[in-house]
């Protein structure tokens, strides 16, 4: 089986990327099942693209192997845009997805139901040795609730209604949550480069 390093330590993105990559009869494995020797790199990217690009590029040179990294995140229209590329941090330093919950609906508190447009993406980038680093970007369009909803998901899924869909991301089974998420939407655009490498 072919292996590709997943750059990321969070546990419900590698599960999803895991079973994404299954068909394709890849083993992808997080950082999370590597020596803990790896640094966390730091994200200085003023775009979702640079930032992908810089996780997956330095773990290349680390390591001399292909890697894939994502950076993605929620996009707000009514937010200007927020919180963007500081998705995971949105309330602080520290990743606590209740607190980022929290801060987005204050700050959407007097925003009405059709003005409340916002879309996931998410930007991947490949790094493979000695080759130029390949880009895939998918999104997901919906709205904001005004409460929170459902187990399911990690991140801001409890407040991130779908298009066409009259329930939450976290409402929805895992399965159909990786049929519309952004993250299906950018693999997609993987098949071909996936099928002509492995």
């Amino acid at each position: 089986m072919k292996q590709v390093i997943i750059a990321t330590k969070n546990e419900g993105k590698a599960k999803e990327f895991k079973d994404f990559f299954e068909p394709y009869n890849i083993n992808a494995v997080s950082l999370l099942e590597l020596p803990d020797n790896i640094p966390d790199i730091e994200e200085t990217g003023g775009t979702f693209e640079e930032n992908a690009a810089l996780k997956a590029e330095t773990i290349t040179d680390l390591l001399g192997t292909p890697v894939l990294a994502d950076d993605s995140g929620l996009v707000i229209d009514s937010l200007d845009g927020r919180p963007g590329i500081f998705s995971a941090r949105y309330a602080g330093e520290t990743k606590d997805d209740q607190a980022n919950i929290q801060k987005v609906l204050y700050e959407l508190e007097n925003v009405t139901t059709e003005k409340r447009t916002a879309r996931f993406v998410c930007v991947l980038a490949i790094s493979i040795p000695n080759k130029e680093t390949i880009f895939c970007k998918g999104t997901c369009d919906g709205s904001i609730a005004s409460f929170p909803e459902g187990e399911h998901g990690f991140g801001y899924d409890p407040i991130f209604v779908p298009k066409g869909y009259s329930k939450t991301m976290a409402e929805l089974t895992p399965s159909e949550k990786n049929n519309i998420s952004h993250r299906k939407n950018a693999i997609i655009q993987l098949e071909d480069w996936l099928k002509g490498i492995y």
